[in-house]
């Protein structure tokens, strides 16, 4: 199953169509898209299978973030090796390194992006999206949790992320329009292995990172695991997995976004994030 937020109402999802949820369903289900996760099952059941003759055509204008309000938004740093490699960190990582992303950074697979300086990096990401509440969820359970998967770039402002006394990580990687998300959310079973999916990122045209999920140091049912150890987990809550190799502060010389450019990441099997970028001071006299 494939569903996505078009006009801002929940839809499925098939190519380029788009069946609205709460009308084909006689107001079963609401059309606020982050109403569903707390009956997921139920949905999912609903979806199966479901004829989608009546979906009607839609454009990448009409398409917003799957979710826009999760209660909690857990991110990971430096989950895949190559990664932490570039960031000077030694070997034999024991444990995830967890940060938020507040919920006003999270916008749309198409929106246009707002560049508060010139030192803004890419982070393309997995993102998992909770389905079922858990405490204590065992590894082996952890999919089970999962109501799907989308793609997500954790734009950083690594000025901010650096400064003081300590990292500010969840306050660099939080401007608005820093959370892009989408274009669909697809359920884990759409996924002959859902623990080794492509992902890449590339500016204009040019691939910066190119990797796979199953290097992940963490995966997402570890993930799961441990985060939910410490914190009650809740549907709709949002999971960025961490990046692979190949970030702007990583490179030598360091290389950053800039204005005027398109940023473009993708998921196999889940399709493509693709954000303008914009001097925040163009956004403003444009407005």
């Amino acid at each position: 199953m494939r569903m996505g937020r078009i006009d801002g109402r929940l839809a499925l999802l098939h190519n380029d169509r788009a069946l609205d949820v709460e009308r084909a369903s006689n107001g079963k289900f609401a059309a606020e898209p982050d109403r569903v996760f707390e009956r997921w099952d139920e949905f999912a059941q609903w979806s199966e299978g479901r004829s989608l003759d009546d979906a009607v055509p839609f454009s990448p204008a009409q398409v917003g973030a799957p979710v826009l309000r999760p209660s909690q938004v857990f991110a990971i740093g430096l989950n895949y090796q190559a990664h932490a490699a570039e960031a000077g960190v030694p070997p034999k990582i024991t444990s995830p390194a967890v940060f938020t992303k507040f919920v006003t950074s999270i916008t749309g697979p198409y929106d246009t992006v707002m560049l508060p300086s010139d030192r803004v990096d890419w982070e393309v990401e997995l993102v998992a999206v909770i389905g079922r509440p858990g405490h204590r969820v065992r590894e082996k359970d952890g999919w089970s949790h999962v109501a799907g998967l989308t793609v997500g770039q954790d734009l950083s402002e690594r000025t901010v992320q650096l400064a003081g006394p300590v990292p500010q990580f969840s306050l660099g990687k939080s401007y608005p329009g820093f959370s892009p998300i989408g274009p669909s959310l697809v359920s884990v079973d759409e996924f002959a292995d859902p623990d080794d999916l492509a992902l890449s990122c590339a500016l204009d045209g040019e691939v910066l990172q190119d990797g796979r999920t199953k290097d992940l140091i963490f995966s997402v049912p570890e993930l799961v695991a441990r985060l939910s150890a410490v914190v009650p987990l809740v549907p709709g809550d949002l999971i960025f997995t961490g990046t692979p190799s190949g970030v702007g502060m990583g490179r030598n010389p360091e290389r950053y976004l800039q204005p005027g450019g398109t940023l473009v990441s993708t998921v196999e099997g889940i399709g493509s994030l693709t954000n303008q970028l914009v001097a925040e001071s163009s956004a403003h006299d444009t407005a």
